[in-house]
């Protein structure tokens, strides 16, 4: 289905809109976050944590505005959005950049954003029926920073590790951070289930801080799962019993193999069904 509809800065407009002027600061400078979501059955997942999540990374950018970006601002605008383009279910992306001119450095720190949505039929979460098959991007590591949880518009990084994807013909890639540890997938979180423990990189291996990463930890150990959030070298990938990946959008996804290695699926239907029950 094709979106009918955004809403740019509260004004509800077509999609196919040109907008964005040649000193918009995301588009020269990569200077603002985003925030990607879903919707089920007209209502806005985990509407708490998405604000929670952007209010902390616009703090961090200082950009002006953060105290206005909270669960009733993203529920009010999800819900108006989605009744303009007759969705019940669907994908956000909501885009908050610097409005200012200048040129590294910003004349001021306003506010500006966009929110989009691509309407779905899927009203759940749905594992993967064909597992992932993945390797490892090594070209570009990521950097360990302040700036490294948060989803900037600056995303060169997952670019280059999509290109090298298509290129070998993969359905996703492991990115590692400066240390040479597992960090995250292209544009999901990582967990591994070995030797029947949960693991997934913590925060100070510069990985995003997924929405879905931090409910999946909470069902965990709501279902007895041991679940530790560590410095994870990549040769685990190679005795690990079962790897799947999480977002917002997807929910979970399970991986079937890494180079010769095959993983078995058993937890990641758990979670799911764990994950559909919230």
């Amino acid at each position: 289905m094709t979106p009918v509809f955004i809403n740019f800065n509260g004004e509800i407009l077509p999609a196919d809109t040109k907008l964005v002027s040649i000193n918009n600061r995301a588009f020269k400078y990569g200077d603002g976050l985003f925030e990607s979501m879903r919707m089920m059955k007209g209502q806005l997942k985990f509407p708490e944590l998405h604000a929670e999540r952007l209010q902390k990374g616009m703090k961090a950018l200082k950009i002006d505005g953060y105290s206005a970006m909270d669960a009733w601002f993203l529920k009010e605008k999800v819900a108006d959005l989605a009744r303009r383009n007759k969705a019940k279910h669907g994908r956000l992306r909501l885009t908050v950049y610097r409005d200012a001119g200048g040129l590294y450095t910003p004349t001021q720190n306003k506010m500006g954003w966009c929110l989009e949505l691509q309407p779905m039929d899927e009203p759940r979460y749905f594992l993967n029926d064909k597992g992932l098959i993945m390797d490892i991007y090594s070209e570009l590591p990521k950097p360990t920073n302040y700036l490294s949880n948060i989803k900037t518009c600056n995303s060169l990084i997952y670019v280059m590790a999509g290109l090298y994807k298509t290129q070998n013909k993969l359905d996703d890639v492991f990115l590692l951070n400066q240390a040479g540890n597992l960090c995250e997938a292209s544009s999901s979180n990582i967990f591994i289930s070995y030797k029947k423990h949960l693991y997934t990189p913590a925060l100070s291996e510069g990985c995003v801080e997924g929405v879905m990463r931090h409910v999946l930890i909470g069902l965990a150990k709501n279902n007895n799962i041991p679940v530790t959030e560590a410095q994870i070298s990549p040769d685990i990938l190679y005795e690990a019993d079962e790897v799947f990946l999480t977002n917002a959008g997807r929910g979970i996804q399970s991986v079937i193999g890494f180079g010769v290695r095959r993983y078995f699926n058993e937890l990641s239907k758990i979670l799911v069904e764990e994950l559909n029950k919230l």
